[in-house]
């Protein structure tokens, strides 16, 4: 097992390479998913200003 980890001395390059392939892959998956939180929180905020500048109007 262990020389499976080592991959015949390369074993840190491969790995790294692995580990930093799905660190981008993860966030190039979870970027979208906060985007939308994001806009939604800004699109409910600015509903709700609306909302209340139009009570006041009234």
């Amino acid at each position: 097992m262990s020389e499976f980890l080592a991959m015949g001395g390369h074993g840190l390059y491969v790995w790294l390479a692995y580990g930093i392939s799905f660190a981008v892959l993860a966030a190039l998956g979870l970027r979208p998913i906060v985007a939308r939180r994001r806009f939604l929180s800004h699109a409910r905020r600015e509903a709700h200003a609306r909302r209340d500048r139009e009570r006041r109007k009234a």
